[in-house]
Order: structure tokens, then C-alpha cells, then sequence
């Protein structure tokens, strides 16, 4: 009986060390070595100072002058109200299909986007744009998402459209490994580009 118990003993200490401890090593070690930039966050920075990180969403909403991401639903930790982008609170509506308030929503971006865009249809707007992500942190938008924007950004920013679309278009990121997924827009990444190229002093790194 001791026997037995003494062997239960030794190995669950051991597969506690080789599982909380040596897998978590070796894993932050092969992180480090072959994916440093993801793994310590992708940090991106702009005249010295951490301003996002590329792989979580932010919101943009609120600014006319600059291109926005997927809606996002999540909700603050404290208050339990809507806070788009609270990388603290990923997770999504949670609404189905006819909810009513899912349709409000759907409803409501629709008419921010005709109401902001010039020559914007509601046939042009993707789906994606006006229903939120199942993480409420997706940085991602597909090419044809962020050129429907182009007219509202001209508009707001005095640049030219076709400048624009030359600045959307050096930003595709193609598939992953060249297989998975679409050619899609880093939303952060492009509003960095356009922040700079609006303010040329500032170098962002």
C-alpha cells in the first residue's frame, strides 16, 4: 500500500515538473527562438512608444480620417457594458441569427457606413464590416473591405483616392504560407501607414 502510494506520488510530481514546468519552457524557448516578434506580443510602436499590437484589433470607430476593422462586441470586465476591442474580454455577441438585436446592429453600422461614405450602396458593403467577429479582436479586413472605405478617408483627410488605394493595396498580406486563408489588411498596420504618411515626421517602427 505504501508501496503503491509512494509510486503515485513520484509521478505525479514528475509529470507535474515535465508539464507546468518543462513543456512551458520548452515551448516559450522555441517561441522565442523562431517566433520572437509574435511571441513577445507584436508590438508595434510609433515615435518610441507602444501604441497597439498588430495581432489585436482596435478601434478605430469613432475616427473618420482612418480605416475601420470588424465590429466588435465585447464588453467591459467592470461595468458589463460594450467596450469594441477590450483585448481583456474576447468573445462575441453571442446573438443568433434572427435575434432582433443583432439585426438593430447590423442595421445601424449599414446606415453609419451610407451616412459617412460617398457613393457608398448597401450592396457594396461585405457582411464582415457590419457583423461583429466571434473574438471582438479581429485585426483583419479583406482588400475589397478596406477600398470601400477609400472615399470616406479622402474625404476626411484630403488625399487623394487614388492615392489611397495605392497605400491600401501596399499593405495586402497574402495567404498564410501562401495556402490558408484570403489575402487580407492589417487595419492597425495600414493606420500606421496613413498616420505617417498624413504626418511625415513621425517615423513608426
Amino acid at each position: 500500500m505504501l508501496l503503491t502510494l509512494k509510486r503515485a506520488v513520484v509521478v505525479t510530481v514528475l509529470l507535474w515538473i515535465i508539464l507546468a514546468f518543462g513543456f512551458t519552457f520548452v515551448m516559450v524557448g522555441l517561441g522565442q527562438v523562431f517566433f520572437p516578434y509574435q511571441a513577445n506580443g507584436s508590438i508595434v510602436t510609433l515615435k518610441g512608444r507602444t501604441i497597439a499590437a498588430r495581432h489585436v484589433g482596435q478601434n478605430f470607430g469613432n475616427t473618420l480620417q482612418y480605416f475601420w476593422g470588424r465590429p466588435s462586441a465585447t464588453v467591459s470586465l467592470t461595468t458589463g457594458k460594450r467596450e469594441p476591442d477590450n483585448a481583456l474580454n474576447s468573445g462575441a455577441s453571442n446573438y443568433g441569427p434572427t435575434n432582433a438585436l443583432l439585426l438593430q446592429d447590423i442595421r445601424r453600422r449599414i446606415h453609419h457606413y451610407l451616412n459617412t461614405t460617398p457613393g457608398l450602396s448597401i450592396h457594396q458593403i461585405p457582411v464582415s464590416l457590419v457583423a461583429s467577429s466571434g473574438s471582438g479582436l479581429d485585426p483583419d479586413i479583406t482588400v475589397a473591405s478596406a477600398l470601400i472605405q477609400v472615399p470616406r478617408v479622402a474625404k476626411y483627410t484630403g488625399l487623394s483616392q487614388s492615392r489611397l488605394r495605392q497605400l491600401v493595396l501596399s499593405k495586402v498580406l497574402p495567404p498564410d504560407l501562401g495556402l490558408f486563408g484570403p489575402a487580407r489588411i492589417n487595419v492597425v498596420l495600414l493606420n500606421v501607414a496613413l498616420y505617417q504618411l498624413l504626418h511625415p515626421q513621425s517615423p513608426a517602427e
